[in-house]
């Protein structure tokens, strides 16, 4: 059996060389790269073979072995994508909650996560912060009716109550500080993504924010993690 079987490069037809350079261009440029810079870049045939390259590789940045964010932790909703509709609840047509947590260290932030869901409720909300987020780690949330009991499971939470929209950067400083870097890269550096993929640009975002104090290391990091990790059977079908 090939050695790439069941990887992130099971099945490619693309040479090595581009997947080293994508890789490296991933995982250590600040801003990133898209999938038409890298195939304008690497002079890739294609740009839907430079798309395959750099959704292979997202899959890849997910470290199944990564400890849970812990201390003190910024959790917060938001919303991406889509057109901007005012909707009561925060809710807004077209566009998809993606919950994020943010390690709080006083004067900078430590590790991130990101998921996309469907909704909003406690079902979704807890799933991801018991996943996450070590437990006895002091959350700082909002007033959200979906954090409501989740001292409940272990953890220490502290809802911060905001008066005004102006309150909320004051409040939850470094994930509304993460979030506006989030949309700031997906619209400059992407130019918006679909719901379908948005998960695999919330890893990638993750991927790079968590290794942004050694840039070196990412691109080793990932060129590990695209050999060990497994893709189910489907997946590595899926061009």
């Amino acid at each position: 059996m090939h050695v790439t079987a069941g990887t992130v490069l099971h099945g490619s037809h693309l040479p090595l060389r581009y997947w080293f350079w994508a890789a490296y261009l991933m995982g250590t440029l600040k801003p990133g790269v898209s999938a038409l810079q890298l195939q304008r870049q690497l002079g890739i045939g294609s740009y839907r073979s430079a798309l395959y390259l750099c959704r292979r590789l997202r899959a890849a940045m997910v470290n199944p072995t990564r400890e849970p964010l812990k201390g003190v932790v910024e959790v917060d909703v938001t919303y991406v994508g889509g057109e901007a509709h005012e909707k009561r609840w925060r809710w807004a047509l077209d566009k998809v909650p993606v919950i994020v947590a943010v390690e709080n260290r006083g004067e900078y932030t430590g590790r991130i996560r990101m998921k996309a869901i469907e909704t909003t409720g406690h079902w979704e909300t807890f799933s991801f912060i018991t996943h996450n987020i070590a437990p006895g780690s002091q959350l700082n949330t909002d007033g959200g009716a979906e954090f409501e009991g989740i001292d409940k499971q272990g953890y220490v939470h502290r809802r911060r109550i905001q008066k005004k929209p102006a309150d909320a950067g004051r409040l939850l400083p470094w994930v509304h500080r993460v979030i506006s870097n989030l949309k700031t890269w997906l619209l400059g550096t992407h130019h918006g993504v679909t719901p379908e993929y948005l998960q695999g640009y919330l890893d990638e975002f993750t991927f790079r924010y968590n290794r942004r104090a050694y840039w070196e290391a990412a691109f080793l990091s990932l060129l590990v993690l695209s050999t060990r990790i497994k893709l189910p059977r489907a997946a590595t079908q899926n061009r």
